[in-house]
């Protein structure tokens, strides 16, 4: 935007105002673009529609894939002659390995994520157009399943390489993995996502993307332990989000000596530290070793 002086509050008020009425856009959108075209109305209008349209052209072709995905079983769900919202868990199973990914592993998270699936058994047509339309938008990626498959290939590489992006996938997962009504990860299911994440060569599914493993160490297994013997509970949102940054945190310094009592690290973590050194998997840092006082929890 130009550095030119700004219009009053008041001048701004009204050209959202003028903005909204001839764009029907809300005012969220009004303010955005807005600001990006100086406040001029006809141009931020014309940017707005610009975009409006650019959009338009692949959400057409993308409910058509969406349609060719639909099975009998699917419309028979939704009832004679009514729309096809979402697919059921076959066929969102045959379309996920349409795209090159492995159902059975981790690999199948990525595609989950792209298409804003709300269960790992369904897939919406919503999520479906409003995922692939934003990649579109990001990337421009062609509505069409030979590119789609080739961006998903991209994206599991980038699941073991960008940890940014595997934060993104890992904490997206948690919604896919619980019942609808609940707010927590039941502890068996948290325990397979976890093997898929962060599993090393001893996990039944096989390495994942990020092992939880340093050097003398393999934490995946330890946490495995500790939980059977002591955590009789769910697993809720902060739990999850929190044991990949203590994850990350033992890869870096496996004698713990990041931790103490005084951060803010869920209860099961403080437990899990304690009885860590307790078993003699990771022993005391000496008194005054760097780590725990300068290191606080993220926000996860």
């Amino acid at each position: 935007m130009s550095s030119s002086r700004l219009p009053s509050t008041a001048t701004q008020r009204q050209k959202v105002a003028q903005f909204v009425a001839v764009t029907n856009a809300t005012k969220e959108n009004a303010q955005r673009y807005l600001r990006n075209a100086n406040y001029s109305v006809e141009l931020a209008a014309n940017m707005y529609m610009n975009d409006r349209e650019r959009k338009r052209a692949p959400d057409d072709a993308l409910n058509q894939l969406f349609d060719r995905l639909v099975s009998h079983e699917d419309r028979a769900a939704a009832g004679a002659g009514k729309p096809v919202d979402s697919i059921g868990a076959e066929t969102a199973q045959a379309y996920i390995s349409s795209m090159g990914a492995n159902i059975e592993n981790f690999e199948a998270f990525v595609v989950l994520e792209i298409v804003r699936a709300d269960s790992i058994g369904q897939i919406t047509r919503q999520g479906f157009v409003e995922g692939w339309s934003s990649v579109y938008l990001d990337h421009r990626i062609p509505a069409d399943p030979a590119h789609h498959r080739n961006y998903v290939r991209m994206c599991i590489q980038n699941l073991h390489q960008n940890p940014a992006y595997f934060k993104k996938v890992y904490q997206f997962a948690f919604g896919l993995g619980k019942e609808p009504a609940q707010k927590a990860l039941e502890k068996d299911v948290a325990l397979v996502f976890w093997d898929l994440f962060l599993g090393t060569e001893s996990s039944d599914t096989g390495p994942g993307p990020r092992p939880w493993k340093s050097k003398n160490v393999d934490w995946l297994s330890a946490w495995k332990r500790f939980l059977a013997e002591k955590w009789t509970r769910s697993v809720n949102k902060d739990m999850w989000n929190q044991t990949l940054a203590f994850a990350e945190k033992t890869m870096v310094d496996e004698t713990l000596g990041f931790w103490n009592e005084d951060q803010a690290w869920p209860g099961v973590i403080d437990d899990f530290v304690l009885w860590c050194r307790e078993e003699g998997i990771a022993k005391a840092p000496a008194p005054g070793a760097a780590g725990g006082e300068g290191m606080d929890v993220e926000d996860y």
